[in-house]
């Protein structure tokens, strides 16, 4: 059975689409005592205040339709930011080639937790940085972009 995020991708995605922004992620997180539904829209000129509204009108009753969460929650729409957080492979195909940070979950043999470098290449196991560095992925807690401000 597909989860929470999953079926809410699926049922939102061509909505999304059909007024012209590109669905980038759903995150269902439990923070403290409070459940949150988060859709993260994109466009190549970026993301507004008016966008997010448009949307969450857009998919709040197809949301409320479907029911698949039967707790409450709070829906939220927004940009994936200039730091993208990567959880799909999708995510690190259009990332190859640039440069991204990895968290661990615990120091590596190495005695690192964190890396930066060039995405090389991935698969199903590992994300291969520059310099031939190969991260296993069940030990990776986060992977985002990164972005130089000047």
């Amino acid at each position: 059975m597909a989860n929470i995020e999953e079926k809410v991708e699926n049922l939102l995605k061509e909505k999304i689409e059909s007024i012209g922004y590109d669905l980038y992620d759903v995150e269902y997180a439990k923070e403290g005592k409070n459940n949150f539904l988060r859709i993260y829209i994109d466009k190549p000129e970026g993301i507004d205040l008016k966008d997010c509204e448009k949307v969450n009108d857009e998919i709040s009753d197809l949301l409320d339709e479907a029911n698949y969460i039967k707790d409450q929650y709070f829906l939220e729409v927004s940009s994936p930011g200039i730091e993208r957080i990567l959880r799909k492979d999708k995510h690190l195909e259009q990332n190859k080639g640039k440069e991204i940070y990895v968290k661990l979950f615990k120091k590596d043999i190495a005695g690192n937790k964190e890396y930066q470098g060039i995405l090389k290449d991935f698969n199903e196991e590992y994300i291969m940085l520059e310099n031939d560095i190969e991260i296993e992925r069940k030990h990776i807690a986060q992977i985002k972009t990164v972005y130089h401000w000047n």
